[in-house]
């Protein structure tokens, strides 16, 4: 099992074209696989002086490899593995790729007053939903608070070159990891020449260009469904991520009660609210990974006031009675607009 495994099974933002097949003209070349538990695809616009298709994605492939090796706790021998095992006090050196993403995690963890936290895999375990869980369930408070007092970013920092902790934590990219695949790959394919592509790596995309006839890249956000996949809305963009979190496809359920895998690092639990499912639009990927999970967490309420205040292009679907009622920020709104106006 690999690094998106368990945590990335909600894969709610799919390539519209590919609900009635994606068939493209020829200009348009595509390929992908497994990767990281899930799969990637890739697809875009053949040009003058781009490499042939198997070597580019000989590259992708490198890429994805080299991200699974860091930073996947799915792998034994993954670099961030061989830190998790590592006693209180340890430092490590580290992958500026892995530092540039704790960097990160640390941000919006001060950012949200701890609603995002690189380091709750010691909870997620608990409730059944981490790499080293042994089985779904409900823990006792006791056991929860003795998880939580190896979970927070104050235990965790960076030396020079080195990641280094003070409790016997773990550290989990499951949140952000993939997002910074799609990153590294559009960054790559625009080094070879390629000005038009569509990334997707378990579930995260990016967009950039235009297709040969000249219409846009469209996405497909899903109805936030366990049953069926439906789109709910459709996005045409260039130039950005998009990431979606939901609670939907991945929970428990134990004397009546569901127990999301989205947990709340603040309380130790499964978030409670009635969000079912938020998608962040931004120009990195990375960012739109890292907040979508942040905006779950927080909520309904508290997720539209927070990405209000920070101008992020969210949409959120909630729940209300037997169906769902939608809510876009102004960010969004006017990127969709702005998007759509382009020639």
């Amino acid at each position: 099992m690999s690094l998106a495994a368990v945590l990335r099974p909600v894969i709610a933002v799919v390539c519209a074209t590919a609900l009635t097949g994606c068939l493209f003209s020829d200009p348009l070349e595509s390929f992908g696989g497994p990767t990281m538990g899930s799969t990637y695809a890739i697809k875009y616009v053949r040009a003058d002086g781009v490499a042939d298709a198997a070597t580019l994605q000989t590259g992708v492939e490198a890429i994805l490899a080299e991200v699974d090796s860091q930073m996947s706790t799915y792998r034994d021998d993954s670099l961030i593995e061989q830190f998790n095992r590592a006693p209180a006090g340890t430092c490590m050196a580290m992958p500026q790729d892995v530092l540039e993403l704790v960097r990160l995690g640390e941000g919006l963890a001060l950012q949200s007053d701890g609603a995002f936290d690189l380091t709750i895999e010691p909870l997620l375990n608990l409730w059944g939903f981490g790499p080293k869980s042994r089985g779904e369930q409900v823990p006792s408070a006791e056991a929860i608070a003795a998880a939580r007092q190896r979970v927070g970013h104050r235990h965790l920092r960076i030396d020079g070159e080195q990641l280094c902790k003070d409790v016997k934590l773990q550290v989990d990219f499951n949140s952000i990891a993939a997002g910074h695949a799609v990153d590294r790959i559009a960054a790559w394919l625009e080094q070879q020449g390629v000005g038009s592509y569509l990334v997707e790596a378990t579930g995260e995309l990016k967009a950039r260009g235009r297709k040969p006839d000249g219409s846009p890249w469209r996405i497909a956000v899903e109805e936030p469904r366990d049953d069926q996949r439906v789109a709910q809305k459709v996005l045409e963009l260039d130039g950005y991520g998009v990431s979606t979190s939901g609670d939907y496809r991945n929970y428990f359920e134990e004397n009546g009660r569901r127990y999301s895998h989205t947990l709340d690092p603040r309380s130790g639990a499964p978030i409670t609210h009635r969000l079912a499912a938020v998608t962040v639009l931004h120009p990195k990927a990375l960012l739109a990974d890292g907040l979508s999970t942040l905006l779950m967490v927080l909520g309904p309420e508290e997720g539209v006031i927070w990405a209000e205040r920070q101008g992020i292009a969210a949409f959120f679907v909630t729940r209300e009675g037997e169906g769902y009622v939608t809510h876009a920020t102004k960010a969004f709104d006017a990127l969709i607009a702005a998007q759509g106006e382009r020639p």
